[in-house]
Parts: C-alpha cells; sequence; structure tokens
C-alpha cells in the first residue's frame, strides 16, 4: 500500500481548541437540519491554506434507519458533503468567493478507505490548492475517524448567487 501524505497529520490536532462551534459555522455556511455535517471548526490557516473541523456522527442521524439498518455506515456522499461544507466555510471566511457564495462545482480522486458509524467523530482536513477570486476553489480533503484515514479527495468550489430570486 502507497504512503500518504498528510495535510495535517490527525494525532496532533487539538480538539480542545474550538475557534468556531455551530452557531459560528451557521453564521458562516447557510445549511440547516438533516443537512448540517459540521460540529466545529479547529483549525482556520488563512497562511498555510488549511482549515479543519469536524462531525460528531449521532445515533440519530437521518440515514441510520436506511442506510443498512442492522449495521448503519454513513453514506459516502455525506462524508463528501461535510468536505464540501468545510470547505464553504474557508472559502466565505477569505472571500474566494468575492461575493458569491460557494457551490459544490466537483469531485475528483475520491477514495474511500473506511467506514464512518453512529458514535463516531469525523475529523476532515483540507487544503487550498488553487483559486481565482470569485471563479473557482479548489481543495483537497482527507477525512479521518480515531486517526484512521476513512475518505480523501479533491473538492472544486464555483460561485453561487445568494438566492435564486
Amino acid at each position: 500500500m502507497a504512503r500518504i501524505d498528510y495535510i495535517v497529520d490527525p494525532t496532533t490536532i487539538d480538539f480542545s481548541n474550538v475557534i468556531d462551534d455551530i452557531e459560528g459555522i451557521r453564521a458562516t455556511n447557510p445549511q440547516r437540519f438533516e443537512m448540517e455535517q459540521l460540529t466545529a471548526i479547529l483549525v482556520d490557516d488563512g497562511e498555510r491554506e488549511i482549515c479543519v473541523g469536524y462531525k460528531d456522527i449521532a445515533k440519530d442521524e437521518f440515514w441510520t434507519r436506511g442506510h443498512m439498518p442492522d449495521m448503519p455506515l454513513m453514506p459516502g456522499v455525506l462524508m463528501c458533503e461535510a468536505a464540501a461544507q468545510l470547505s464553504s466555510y474557508y472559502a466565505t471566511k477569505h472571500k474566494l468567493m468575492g461575493e458569491y457564495r460557494v457551490g459544490f462545482g466537483a469531485l475528483d480522486s475520491v477514495k474511500f478507505r473506511g467506514m464512518v458509524q453512529p458514535g463516531d467523530r469525523l475529523l476532515i482536513v483540507l487544503q487550498k490548492t488553487k483559486g481565482r477570486i470569485g471563479q473557482l476553489v479548489v481543495c483537497k480533503f482527507q477525512a479521518f475517524v480515531d486517526n484512521n484515514l476513512v475518505c480523501e479527495g479533491v473538492i472544486k468550489g464555483i460561485p453561487l448567487p445568494h438566492s435564486l430570486d
């Protein structure tokens, strides 16, 4: 198996250093109710272009009843959505889309390497790799449970209007 280069070694993350909780995330991201896929932000480093956040996976997530009822697994698309929301948080905080909201543009090279189950904490680490203000932001991401890589890929954000009116 090939060696994986971590964006940030997950064992070095200080979970007691929350810089934005759910209310801070809500002030930046528009997702609500079942679609909120972040619990807290731990790192927002504009110089290194790195952001780290997590989602605590509750026992009563909306998908647990139907996504393999006898062994509920977080759907991969929701792991990617969590990474997208972290990317949106970072891009919005650093005004990488100018006056636009960040929308899901594309996913590349996504790999699922492990399971995420109720009771887990999904740690998401991302690093901006490319961008043009108001046009595009590209980030690579890695997601971990108990310091084990469970998902990775590249996410591209595109500009969206703040409303569809």
